[in-house]
């Protein structure tokens, strides 16, 4: 897919409705400061269209970004800060169970993870939410040219192990500074896009 046209369409916060959109919809979601921001706007080729923040766990939206008249990418709010309230934590939760429970359009969902850590237990909970909700998704090891090669096989075990995945849930090594892993992922947004729109 070439992206020609990206806008900022929908922000929705806790009190928001969710927009009643009629393009398919791939959510993107993670831990902050795993590198969302960077993989949605390698994906639009901007260079900071997706507000990269500065300080990690400040977005509390749920960001629709309309593509092309085509679809959206859905950015869900980074989890796990450490200095967020309990209240904030809350909220996000009510917030995420919201979208996944309640979007019509949503066909795909991006769990960034960073490959250089094994999952905590906020990335385990957001899988299995995935999986509540009846999701698939695909798991995206961000990170990927902070480590040697000779450990990429075993930080993908890791991965594995720690999300408890499924056989049939896919990992795709990426890396915000080279690139590698974009054309994988754009491959399975391609797929949704064809089969599920």
């Amino acid at each position: 897919m070439v992206i020609k046209n990206v806008n900022l369409e929908t922000v929705c916060g806790i009190t928001s409705k969710l927009p009643d959109n009629k393009y398919i919809e791939i959510a993107f979601a993670g831990r902050s400061n795993v590198g969302k921001s960077s993989l949605i706007n390698a994906l639009m080729n901007r260079k900071a269209y997706a507000r990269v923040s500065q300080t990690p766990g400040k977005t509390q939206t749920i960001n629709f970004y309309n593509i092309n008249d085509e679809l959206y990418f859905v950015d869900l709010p980074g989890y796990g800060y450490a200095k967020r309230s309990k209240e904030d934590v809350k909220n996000w939760g009510k917030l995420i169970e919201k979208y996944l429970g309640g979007s019509k359009q949503l066909r795909l969902i991006m769990l960034l993870v960073d490959i250089r850590h094994k999952p905590n237990a906020n990335d385990k909970q957001m899988y299995e939410w995935c999986l509540h909700y009846g999701y698939n998704p695909v798991v995206v090891a961000t990170k990927s040219d902070k480590i040697k090669r000779s450990q990429l096989k075993k930080c993908i075990n890791d991965i594995k192990i720690g999300l408890e995945l499924t056989d049939e849930t896919p990992i795709v090594p990426y890396s915000s500074f080279n690139k590698s892993g974009l054309e994988d992922v754009m491959e399975y947004i391609d797929y949704v896009k064809e089969n599920f729109s």
